[in-house]
This record gives C-alpha cells, sequence and structure tokens, in this order.
C-alpha cells in the first residue's frame, strides 16, 4: 500500500516509458535523464506505458527500492504528453488525483488555502 504521508515529492515521467523495464533500469533513468537522486526517501517517481493504462511507481525506503505496478482493466490515466526528457515535479494532491483518473489540474477543486492565524 501506497503511504503518501512519507513522501514530500512526486516526479512524473512525461511521455511514455517502457515498463519492461524493473527496479535498475527505472533507476537508471531517474539517475542519468533526470538527474535525481533514486535513493531519495521522500520521492515517489512514476512511469506510465503508452497505452496510459499501467503505471510504475518507484521508491526507496530505508534498505531497498518499492515497485509498485497498477493496471487499469478499463479507462486511461490522465497523463502529461509533452515531449520533454525533464520530469513534471507534482503534488501529493496532484497525485492523488492521477491515480483516480483525473486530470492533474482540477477547477472544481478547493484551492489551497495557507493559513498563519487563528482569530
Amino acid at each position: 500500500m501506497l503511504n503518501e504521508t512519507l513522501v514530500d515529492r512526486v516526479y512524473l515521467a512525461r511521455g511514455s516509458t517502457d515498463l519492461r523495464k524493473s527496479i535498475d533500469g527505472l533507476a537508471a533513468i531517474v539517475k542519468v535523464g533526470f538527474e535525481l537522486d533514486p535513493f531519495s526517501p521522500s520521492s515517489y517517481f512514476v512511469f506510465c506505458n503508452r497505452n496510459q493504462d499501467k503505471l510504475k511507481i518507484l521508491h526507496w525506503e530505508t534498505n531497498g527500492f518499492w515497485l509498485y505496478y497498477r493496471r487499469l482493466e478499463r479507462g486511461k490515466f490522465q497523463w502529461p504528453t509533452e515531449d520533454s526528457e525533464a520530469p513534471l515535479k507534482i503534488s501529493r494532491r496532484q497525485f492523488r488525483w492521477l491515480l483516480d483518473g483525473l486530470p492533474l489540474e482540477q477547477r472544481q477543486a478547493h484551492p489551497k488555502v495557507i493559513a498563519r492565524t487563528v482569530i
């Protein structure tokens, strides 16, 4: 089960990724392609296939990698298709929307409020 409370950053690999890659191949993409640290315990690295119906999520925890895999039986993920080598950094909230099949931008959602006073 994903524990999103431990994660501060979520990075999406734009476009499609060959999901035949496993932990080592995906970690190499993070290190070489994204120039990010795959051993960051506060980050999820998310990859999607060409048909946009499968995801893999790479996450480091204490002494090893987790590799989460999600396959939709119907429907597609609302995956960003920009042709850019740089990963797209999204919030945990946007990540939840993505997993729920929603676009990353939600006009109907309540906007984030940063309150600093109680009274």
